[in-house]
C-alpha cells in the first residue's frame, strides 16, 4: 500500500511539472530589440511551421516568405514579390507582457483584418524563444470550418542555410 501512494506521489509531480514547463513563460534577454532587428533591420525566413503540433509541408511560397523587422519599429513581408503568394504585410511591431507573464510580439496594420480573415488590426504572436538566429512563436489561427489551431513558426535569420525547410510526410 505504501508502495502505491509513492507511486501516485511521483506520477503527480511528474505530470505537474511536465504540465507547468509547457506554460513557463519565456523571459526576453534585455538585448531583445537588437535580436530581432539586428543593427537597423534584420529579415527572418520560416525553417518550420506548425499546425497543432503537426509539421507542415513548406509550399513555394512558405519557402520564399521573409518578414523584415527594423529598428524604427515598422514590419513588412515580401509575399508580393513572390508570384501566386497573395498581398504583403506592412506595419508596426512592439513587444507586450501579457497574462501570465508570456512575452509578445504585437503586429499592428491595417492589412491584418484581410489577410488573417480577422476583424482586428493587430495580432499577438507568443515568443517562445529569440536569439541572433531564431524567432521561435506562435499564435492562434482560426482555418477550415472556423477551427481554432495554434500555429507555431521557427523562423531563423535570412542568410542561414536550413536543410530540410521542403518537408513532406
Amino acid at each position: 500500500m505504501k508502495n502505491h501512494f509513492l507511486l501516485i506521489f511521483i506520477s503527480s509531480i511528474f505530470f505537474l511539472s511536465s504540465c507547468s514547463e509547457d506554460n513557463r513563460p519565456y523571459n526576453l534577454p534585455e538585448n531583445a530589440s537588437n535580436l530581432i532587428y539586428g543593427d537597423s533591420l534584420k529579415t527572418w525566413k520560416i525553417a518550420r511551421r506548425y499546425n497543432d503540433d503537426i509539421r507542415m509541408n513548406m509550399n513555394p511560397c512558405f519557402l520564399a516568405y521573409r518578414q523584415t523587422f527594423k529598428a524604427d519599429q515598422t514590419v513588412f513581408d515580401n509575399n508580393e514579390e513572390n508570384r501566386d503568394c497573395g498581398p504583403s504585410l506592412s506595419g508596426e511591431w512592439q513587444f507586450k507582457k501579457g497574462p501570465n507573464d508570456h512575452y509578445y510580439v504585437k503586429i499592428s496594420s491595417p492589412d491584418l483584418p484581410k489577410l488573417l480573415n480577422t476583424d482586428k488590426d493587430y495580432k499577438y504572436f507568443k515568443i517562445l524563444k529569440l536569439t541572433k538566429d531564431t524567432l521561435k512563436v506562435s499564435f492562434k489561427h482560426k482555418q477550415y470550418g472556423n477551427k481554432l489551431r495554434t500555429i507555431t513558426d521557427v523562423l531563423v535569420r535570412e542568410d542561414l542555410n536550413i536543410g530540410d525547410r521542403y518537408f513532406h510526410h
